[in-house]
């Protein structure tokens, strides 16, 4: 408690002779008129005056003068201006963004981070105005607007209430531009965005963004008429140890066996122990104990003779601040080989690296030339879904087939994907190592004799980052996804000769990029390993069944039914649970295909919380929900002096005229 003087010397003075004055008032002495009367029987209330006046009786149980007095003191406190340090909400148009990915869900914050971002919104509420209008939005790699601008307060409270948590990582890109389309005027994002919202005029707003800050920079963002507020969940040092990878593939020297792989990673500041656990078909097969190093990885492999078929649970035994990547799943169920076609001029190295014993395994590779692209029956084949992968190398298709695709030197020809001038010698920088295409890959010895920067439709990602821009990216397209790579493998010189474009052909990371681009892209993993996504994304399977009914049984047990989209392709978006799915086929009696649904991501996995993000140019670091200000008592003060002024009066008059 503190105070702030509002008046001078003089002005004390003149306030503090007015308690002596009432006090003087009450001591004067009334001059009466003697007069002599029959009775005193109806002057009891003279008598009771001279009385009264007496110098004591007159302070004796005197509710009149303790409430003039009482009302003096207040209008001094009053004048102190006592208060003290606190936070205010500041503004009149507010932008609630709340973070629901999977680290939300961590408890080392009670009861989780996301329902103490709640509850921190909900206090926020509480502090707006009659005219204050704020919106909420939720987000994980996706946006959901809760609740459009209002100033009902008890519809924000209830939209709040209603968040719920997700599986789901954390990108938001989406939400920010959906944000941002409330505050700027026009378009604050490409053209071809239908998520993209106008507005006729600025409408200044404060951005609450409610997060930990697992996710990556957000570039090519600018704020505009947006303030920004971070406000950090989590606590000072969070515990957790998380699956990041697991699969299961056939033992190269021993092909009747399996093995199954896990990669752990320790986000936390101690090393950890503990027994990692393989369960298949839900009984125990093997278990091992490791010791993860603090902020450190550690793999774990186990042997699995004589199977076929089965569903693979990796369980870790360990109580830490978030249990959803305490559990990896997998499925090994025999499929066939993925259909690839390679459309090239000429690629020697790209020819050598699909046709090594491993991819042999994996695919079916077939080679055309460039001019077979435009056959009528090539065509057919590429509308109906036929192939699983097609790559395009120095060379396009006439439409986009029903496929996922990799350009080498060229970009899809859908719109979003554009490609920069050719620039000399760029240099790469910087890769996503947690993508699966570019798993176990290392760039910092290759050389690309001319590239081009990339630019990438709504959604998509840059995997490789070179000092003139993303050099190779990956974007979705209607159930697909479409890879272009910004520099050729292959090219041609002044003269018309074939001279390679880059060094990365004899580097040891090239195929396995190779064989990267087959898993992933081909929509298998390994022979008999079946696919895995993350939750919330898209899956095509390529099926050999063809029957008419078609559903999906979640790993709660519940089932939705899908409709067929091309020939034996089913596009599946109900991918939200983590757990073993399985496709069935007609009367939805017989399993016909399984596929895991995992978090694997090393960001939604480390929980210490960033102390700032990245939007656009602007760094913002993490602060309170609230700007500091002073709470002052003079207002509470002066409304309780006229409480006692009209409780003065009423006195004054009932003992007056009653």
């Amino acid at each position: 408690m503190d105070f702030i003087n509002s008046l001078n010397l003089w002005q004390w003075i003149v306030m503090g002779l007015i308690p002596p004055a009432i006090l003087a008032l009450y001591f004067l002495k009334l001059k009466r008129q003697p007069l002599k009367v029959p009775s005193t029987y109806l002057w009891s209330r003279t008598i009771e005056d001279l009385h009264v006046n007496s110098i004591w009786q007159r302070l004796r149980q005197n509710l009149l003068l303790l409430l003039q007095l009482l009302l003096v003191a207040l209008l001094m406190a009053a004048c102190l201006r006592p208060g003290w340090r606190g936070a205010q909400l500041v503004g009149d148009r507010f932008i609630f963004l709340v973070d629901t990915s999977a680290s939300m869900a961590a408890t080392d914050v009670e009861p989780t981070r996301l329902e103490a971002a709640k509850r921190q919104i909900l206090d926020l509420i509480g502090q707006m105005r009659s005219h204050d209008a704020a919106m909420v939005i939720s987000s994980s790699n996706a946006a959901r607007v809760e609740q459009s601008f209002t100033s009902n307060r008890s519809l924000l409270r209830q939209k709040i209430a209603q968040i719920q948590p997700t599986y789901r990582t954390t990108d938001l890109r989406e939400a920010l531009r959906v944000a941002a389309g409330r505050a700027n005027p026009g378009r604050t994002s490409d053209a071809e965005n239908a998520n993209d919202v106008q507005v006729a005029e600025a409408q200044p707003a404060t951005l609450y963004l409610y997060t930990d800050g697992g996710f990556s920079a957000v570039p090519d963002f600018s704020l505009g008429n947006l303030t920004p507020k971070y406000v950090p969940l989590g606590g000072a040092s969070p515990q957790n140890v998380g699956i990041v990878a697991f699969a299961a593939e056939r033992n190269p020297e021993q092909p009747d066996q399996w093995q199954a792989f896990a990669r752990l990673e320790n986000s936390g500041a101690e090393d950890v122990r503990l027994e990692v656990s393989l369960l298949r078909d839900g009984s125990l097969a093997d278990a091992q104990t490791v010791t993860i190093p603090a902020r450190g990885r550690a793999a774990v492999n186990f042997e699995l003779p004589g199977i076929e078929r089965a569903t693979l649970q990796a369980v870790l035994d360990h109580q830490d601040d978030l249990a959803l990547d305490n559990h990896a799943y997998a499925t090994i169920d025999p499929v066939r080989r993925a259909r690839v076609l390679l459309a090239t001029p000429g690629n020697l190295a790209l020819q050598l690296a699909l046709d090594t014993v491993e991819a042999n395994e994996l695919a079916d590779v077939t080679i055309a030339g460039p001019a077979e692209l435009e056959a009528k029956s090539h065509q057919d084949q590429a509308l109906a879904g036929y192939w699983d992968l097609m790559i395009y190398d120095r060379c396009a298709p006439p439409a986009m087939p029903q496929a996922n695709t990799l350009f080498i030197g060229r970009v899809p020809p859908t719109a979003g994907w554009s490609q920069g001038s050719q620039e000399i010698r760029p240099i790469l920088i910087d890769t996503d190592r947690v993508h699966p295409l570019m798993q176990y890959i290392e760039l910092g010895d290759v050389l690309v004799v001319e590239g081009t920067p990339l630019k990438m439709p709504p959604g998509g990602s840059a995997l490789i980052d070179a000092d003139v821009g993303p050099v190779f990216a990956i974007a979705p397209r209607d159930g697909f996804e479409d890879a272009a790579l910004g520099f050729e493998i292959l090219g041609l010189d002044g003269q018309g000769k074939i001279e390679p474009k880059t060094d990365w052909v004899i580097r040891r990371s090239f195929p396995v990029f190779v064989m990267n681009v087959v898993r992933y892209l081909g929509g298998l993993a390994r022979l008999g390993q079946t696919a895995s996504v993350r939750p919330g994304e898209t899956l095509v399977l390529q099926t050999e069944f063809s029957a008419e009914r078609v559903s999906v049984q979640r790993p709660d047990g519940r089932r939705t039914e899908i409709a067929r989209q091309t020939s034996n392709q089913l596009v599946i978006t109900d991918t939200e649970q983590l757990g073993v799915y399985h496709v069935l086929e007609g009367d939805a009696s017989r399993p016909v295909r399984p596929f895991a649904v995992n978090l694997f991501d090393s960001r939604e996995s480390d929980l210490q919380p960033r102390p700032t993000l990245q939007l656009g140019h602007e760094e913002v670091a993490g602060t309170g929900g609230l700007m500091p200000a002073r709470r002052e008592l003079w207002r509470w003060l002066l409304a309780a002096s006229l409480v006692v002024l009209v409780f003065e009066w009423y006195v004054y008059n009932r003992r007056v005229y009653f």
